[in-house]
């Protein structure tokens, strides 16, 4: 079953739309994502370069040799990544994806540096953002709601 997803950047200057065979994803664990994305894992979506369609290409930089991330310049989301040669696919950002709740992790890459700590944090504490007040008084009083 194949359908079309969308997605973009967080300000909304960049999107795309793909179309998808499966709701598989994979976290990259490289140093080289880590430090990308600010995160200990980068998790990807990967897709077919020809079922992309970029409706604003994005920003490029070369984050090695061999391979170019793309981000949006102007709100800095980290959108994709791809190898400068060789490779039909790309890797989209699973949280760039409108409904990102749909993909479902089912592989680790570069498992030499991931941080074991964070697999499994399904134990720890959690908050909504809706209760924690002094945020939702910044955001009503900014925005008059709460974001999505």
């Amino acid at each position: 079953m194949t359908m079309e997803v969308a997605g973009g950047c967080q300000c909304g200057r960049i999107r795309y739309v793909v179309t998808i065979a499966d709701d598989d994803a994979y976290l990259c664990h490289c140093r080289m994502c880590q430090r990308a994305t600010g995160g200990v894992a980068a998790a990807f979506k990967n897709v077919r370069r020809a079922d992309l369609r970029w409706e604003r290409e994005p920003d490029y930089y070369a984050s090695s040799p061999l391979a170019q991330r793309g981000f949006c310049a102007t709100c800095g989301s980290p959108l994709s990544f791809h190898y400068v040669e060789g490779s039909p696919n790309i890797d989209l950002t699973v949280g760039s994806f409108d409904d990102p709740y749909r993909f479902k992790p089912t592989s680790h890459f570069s498992i030499e540096s991931r941080h074991e700590a964070w697999l499994d944090t399904s134990g720890l504490p959690g908050m909504r953002t809706d209760e924690h007040k002094p945020l939702v008084d910044r955001w009503m009083k900014t925005l008059g709601k709460l974001p999505d």
